[in-house]
């Protein structure tokens, strides 16, 4: 390319330019090692010596040229570009993704909700307590196997004289004393805290959360349980959800029982429903096959354990049995989930799988 024809072919690439990586693409062609610019300078050597200062001179006034025209088209680019990504703060945001709660969270929240409607006053009680606690005022002797480390997850710390031993709590039913030493009677409480046993299969895991109710007053019988807990399966399962009792034994309690409800897969009948055999259980709508249901086998599952506080427990708490009676129950939230949805494996709930915890 000749001197002089070097400007105005660069005015016209540079009328065509309208981005900033086609502007660098100019600038190497113009101003790059191997670019035009360069290309004349060694051509200096081709002319003669008498002109040769002059022919310097007029590349060098080039270059500066076409640095200038460079800089004001870049500035032309980048004032283009700004305008068009001009943000107007009046407009709305984006509404960005958010997370949601834990199924257990959510689990938790509803509950507190459903006792709080009569009455119940959620309380939280040490994770980590003396055995005294954990066993020794719920009625469980020295040689309870519950209290072996088999079952039970002791801290190695010093025993303490009048205490005992230190362990990671296996049950949320340490704060019944507490809760009595605290406000005597009448009790109604609803307790929800992690548990600990060193079990792990697809129905328990070492870390677990219960709730705890427990309510003692004067008057307080068997009834009033059956009630709370007709309440409590009724607003959490649905009001189709029956319930019923099955005795038991605990040490802290007596009478005590387990308590069920009807299986939320096949609503109590036993049997799976299907559209083609006509054979409709009474008191449902459904037509059932002749197929058991998987899940629960009799139309019942089980829900957790139950009964009327036992007299040495109240006696543990400063409060007089020959006055007040109560009730308590424990029930493990995981379990309550599991029932609710029909989730198989308890370890979903840790494993961190997003897949998983999104459905809630």
């Amino acid at each position: 390319m000749k001197v002089d024809d070097v400007l105005p072919n660069l005015n016209n690439e540079l009328k065509g330019t309208k981005t900033l990586n086609e502007l660098e693409n100019i600038i190497i062609k113009y101003l790059g090692r191997n670019g035009l610019i360069h290309d004349l300078l060694t051509k200096i050597k081709n002319i003669d010596i008498s002109q040769r200062k002059e022919y310097g001179q007029k590349i060098n006034n080039i270059k500066n040229s076409i640095n200038q025209l460079i800089e004001q088209k870049k500035t032309e680019l980048v004032n283009k570009k700004n305008e068009e990504t001009t943000v107007d703060i009046t407009l709305p945001g984006k509404r960005f993704p958010k997370g949601s709660l834990h199924v257990i969270t959510i689990a938790i929240e509803e509950i507190s909700k459903i006792f709080q409607k009569i009455g119940f006053i959620r309380m939280s009680y040490p994770e980590v307590d003396w055995d005294f606690f954990a066993f020794e005022t719920l009625n469980m002797p020295r040689n309870h196997p519950a209290r072996d480390d088999f079952e039970t997850s002791f801290i190695d710390y010093p025993e303490n004289k009048k205490w005992g031993k230190m362990v990671l709590t296996p049950h949320t039913s340490n704060g019944q004393v507490r809760e009595m030493w605290r406000v005597g009677a009448p009790i109604r409480m609803i307790n929800i805290a992690k548990c600990y046993r060193p079990n792990w299969d697809p129905t328990h895991t070492p870390m677990f959360f219960q709730f705890e109710g427990l309510c003692v007053d004067k008057g307080i019988n068997i009834t009033h349980l059956k009630g709370t807990l007709d309440y409590f399966a009724k607003e959490y399962f649905g009001p189709d959800c029956q319930t019923r009792l099955r005795p038991h034994h605990f040490q802290f309690t007596e009478p005590s029982f387990e308590m069920d409800i009807t299986c939320t897969v096949c609503k109590g009948t036993g049997y799976l429903r299907t559209p083609e055999v006509p054979e409709v259980a009474a008191g449902t709508s459904g037509v059932l096959s002749k197929t058991k249901c998987k899940v629960c086998k009799s139309g019942w599952l089980e829900l957790g354990g139950c009964g009327m506080v036992h007299p040495a427990v109240l006696k543990a708490g400063k409060i007089d049995p020959g006055i007040y009676t109560g009730w308590a129950f424990g029930f493990g939230i995981e379990r309550v989930i599991m029932i609710k949805y029909g989730i198989e494996d308890i370890r979903y709930y840790y494993n961190g799988d997003i897949r998983f915890l999104e459905q809630f």
